[in-house]
């Protein structure tokens, strides 16, 4: 099975290589906003000749928005425009211009009705002081050296490594991985070199292929799942609070910089800056570290696992809650279960959000009207049914994978749940673009594995 993984490395570069790393991202940067600006004045020039009636074929020429439209034309005025072009690779450029293709193609697609979600703006011009520092090379030599700890990339040369680079060296020692990309990206105050790699998977199977597990994402517990086990919430973010307040009061009276003012920034107000940054690095890292052993946990044990598909933007407008939502990673947990389940060997279902899993009894299948946020406890009215309300969520998420395959493996027609609470009703199944229906066997999709959306069909 062939797919599409990323390996990230710290990197470890003298003062030379950190000025030449820097110096790749500035151009990337100086060739996305010469190219915006070239499409801002092209169109604005060929909007004024419309107001003055002249016919559309007498216009001033369009400039292609496409890569290689955008690269032609930065390649007739390089000469000009950076006469030092020839000091970094042309990966840097085409880093630039290629970021500005995509937005300009999103933004166009979002316009017309191509692109659903939500409106994508115009591209706006990148600041040397607020964009985060990135080129990525996609030709030329990029390889891992023998000694594992230092990596190659054009322009750059030779590079070392923070960390050994041993389990992806072993794979394309074997001829079951292949690099596409290298992006070198500067982020908490130290640059991280990503490789793009194909890989050639195993076919894996679950420990456990006929079992199925309801995971019910929460606050109080990460995640309660129907066998019963409670995955404690580390709270990253709220154990380190207290010294994020200090170093931010800290930061505060040093002299920052000021825009109106043109004022930069002081030598201490930007060591404070950094130790505050290296703080959120490090609860990005813990938090990043406890979700990845989580779900590589269940994709590995469990045959399906079942989830919701939370409206987490709808959760982070509550100010009470938003910074412990947004501490816990609930998008992230779907995100990596979606592509390790297919890893393993497994399947990802994911129930509609307006399912109301905490309202269903998991005994009888009644349903509550009501059920506030405040009370931890299940009751049902129907059974005198008493359980803790994320056990009763779990244990209904996981009832939905049963009652899709008595509901055959083939998509269903349906108009999926609303926003209201009704009985209990049939299970349909919505496919996702790009996934397979539920019981078909085939390739895996190239960015993970089976995926269907679980739908409550109301009566």
């Amino acid at each position: 099975m062939k797919t599409i993984q990323a390996y990230r490395y710290a990197l470890d570069l003298t003062s030379t290589q950190d000025r030449d790393v820097y110096a790749h991202a500035g151009a990337a940067r100086v060739a996305h906003n010469w190219a915006l600006a070239q499409v801002i004045a092209v169109m604005g020039q060929r909007a004024a000749e419309r107001s003055y009636g002249i016919a559309d074929e007498l216009l001033t020429p369009s400039l292609s928005w496409s890569l290689a439209g955008l690269r032609k034309a930065w390649n007739a005025a390089k000469p000009e425009v950076a006469p030092w072009w020839a000091e970094v690779s042309k990966e840097a450029f085409n880093t630039g211009l290629d970021a500005l293709a995509r937005g300009l193609k999103n933004w166009a697609d979002s316009r017309s009705g191509k692109r659903t979600g939500r409106p994508v703006g115009f591209p706006r011009f990148r600041s040397r002081r607020r964009t985060t520092p990135s080129v990525r090379f996609t030709t030329g030599a990029i390889r891992v050296e023998p000694d594992r700890k230092h990596v190659v990339l054009p322009r750059l040369g030779r590079l070392k490594l923070h960390e050994s680079a041993r389990k992806l060296a072993r794979r394309i020692d074997d001829g079951a991985a292949r690099i596409l990309s290298a992006t070198v990206r500067r982020d908490g105050g130290r640059w991280y070199v990503a490789f793009t790699v194909e890989i050639d998977r195993t076919e894996r199977a679950p420990a456990r292929p006929k079992s199925v597990v309801g995971v019910d994402l929460g606050i109080k517990h990460l995640a309660v799942l129907s066998t019963g086990e409670l995955a404690a919430n580390p709270r990253h973010l709220a154990a380190a609070k207290q010294r994020m307040r200090t170093l931010g009061r800290s930061l505060s009276r040093k002299a920052g910089p000021d825009r109106r003012t043109a004022q930069r920034a002081s030598k201490r107000w930007e060591r404070a800056a950094a130790r505050l940054g290296r703080v959120h690095v490090r609860v990005a890292n813990l938090r990043r570290d406890g979700l990845h052993k989580l779900t590589t946990r269940l994709a590995a044990t469990y045959g399906t696992v079942v989830v919701e598909d939370l409206n987490v933007t709808g959760m982070l407008a509550n100010r009470r809650l938003a910074r412990h939502i947004a501490d816990a990673g609930f998008a992230e947990i779907r995100r990596q279960l979606a592509y390790k389940t297919g890893w393993n060997g497994g399947r990802l279902l994911v129930a509609d959000r307006w399912y109301p899993s905490s309202k269903t009894c998991s005994g009888c299948g009644a349903v509550r009207t009501k059920l506030a946020l405040s009370e931890r406890e299940y009751q049902c009215e129907a059974c005198g049914l008493i359980m803790d309300r994320d056990r009763n969520a779990s244990l209904n998420l996981a009832a939905l994978a049963a009652e899709l395959n008595t509901a055959g493996s083939g998509p269903v027609a349906a108009r999926g749940a609303d926003r209201k609470t009704r009985v209990r009703g049939r299970v349909a199944l919505k496919r996702e673009p790009g996934t397979a229906s539920a019981g078909q066997t085939g390739t895996v999709p190239p960015q993970g594995g089976t995926v269907d959306r679980v739908l409550l069909k109301g009566h």
